[in-house]
């Protein structure tokens, strides 16, 4: 059961939709995979704003899924609900924060699962866990009802196992929303430090698809990250950190060893604001010369759970280095699994688009998918 923490009656004949326990369902309580936040936790009066599509389309809602502790960490591993088993190894990370609504979908539990993503938490898992998935444009989908973790960042979107579904996926909570009938032509190509085999991966499926590429050169990816990092567990730490230190039993050591770094980061809050939105205009201004951006979502293939012993925040470094910067400049994103040579694993391009372009995004990466059937 470890894919679910709570299973709902799901009768009717609409898409089936699983729904990160993040997420409001009325007369349903959200636990946000916490034991601390579960303890007290009452049925949720009304759904989250995000839901209003899916009960107009007659979704049957199959459950609320597991996930990282409050969101917080890239792993999937949860301490108090279990850990959601990853369908192509179960000694690998299923990915987080959304580990159940990856886990879901890939193993033909839902047809459509609902994700949020702060720094990954929707493409992570899509990679890990060899589905599809689509990090919306801050702001785009109402996250009234999401139980919030860096409030500048938060985001919800949809994981399928592949593109019609995450087109499903957007329809549901934005009715109305048509993707573009064609393409994109002309992709960025952003080179990353990742495993050589995943960059010409990546490389292969481009190719396959028979885009225009153009090299590009990423604005500063330290200035981009160390913005988001020093934001983001300022905001994290005004989110949790009372009900870490009201009920330390019911929160896991890793969430509380992170929030122990977030008093370090605050004096540098205003400072860190400024430098995203610097970082933010030179990114941006990369789609002047591209329609799109691709790149790997990780670096690396996912690590096993038994080595993830002590103190996690190298490996979480090293997960999010790829996804987290794109939160920060709020950019639509894209992950889907593509064939490595010589893997049984798949690894996963991100398509990064411009504010506002889902649109354009999806289209693309059902191209990419078709060219590597």
């Amino acid at each position: 059961m470890s894919t679910w923490i709570t299973r709902l009656d799901a009768a009717g004949k609409g898409p089936r939709v699983a729904v990160k326990d993040l997420v409001d369902v009325e007369g349903v309580p959200t636990t946000a995979g916490s034991r601390a936040v579960e303890r007290n936790a009452k049925p949720a009066e009304r759904d989250a704003a995000c839901l209003k599509g899916f009960r107009a389309a007659g979704a049957r809602l199959m459950g609320k899924t597991n996930l990282h502790e409050l969101a917080v960490l890239p792993l999937g591993i949860n301490p108090w609900f279990g850990t959601p088993v990853n369908p192509l190894d179960a000694a690998l990370i299923p990915g987080g924060s959304s580990s159940g609504s990856a886990v879901a979908v890939a193993t033909d539990e839902a047809d459509v699962a609902i994700g949020s993503d702060t720094g990954g938490s929707v493409r992570i898992p899509s990679a890990c866990c060899g589905v599809s998935g689509l990090k919306t444009t801050f702001g785009r989908i109402p996250i009234d009802g999401v139980w919030p973790l860096a409030p500048s960042f938060d985001t919800v979107g949809p994981i399928a196992r592949d593109f019609a579904g995450v087109t499903l996926g957007m329809q549901l909570l934005e009715p109305g929303f048509t993707p573009r009938e064609t393409a994109a032509r002309r992709i960025g190509r952003v080179r990353t430090t990742s495993l050589p085999e995943i960059e010409h991966a990546v490389d292969g499926a481009l190719r396959a698809a028979e885009f225009e590429v153009v090299e590009l050169d990423m604005p500063d990816w330290q200035e981009g990250n160390g913005a988001f990092t020093t934001i983001f567990l300022s905001e994290t730490w005004e989110t949790d950190h009372a009900l870490a230190e009201q009920d330390p039993d019911g929160v896991g050591d890793d969430i509380k060893q992170l929030l122990q770094l977030a008093p370090v980061f605050a004096p540098m809050l205003e400072d860190g604001r400024k430098q995203l939105d610097a970082w933010r205009a030179k990114l941006l201004s990369l789609f002047d010369q591209v329609e799109l951006l691709a790149l790997p979502t990780l670096p690396m293939f996912p690590p096993r759970i038994d080595e993830i012993v002590g103190d996690p925040t190298p490996l979480v470094i090293d997960i999010t280095r790829y996804t987290s910067i794109f939160n920060g400049a709020g950019t639509p994103c894209t992950a889907q699994p593509i064939p490595v040579k010589g893997s049984n694993l798949p690894a996963s391009l991100q398509l990064v688009g411009p504010i506002g372009g889902e649109e354009l995004l999806i289209p693309t990466a059902a191209r990419i998918e078709a060219g590597i059937r």
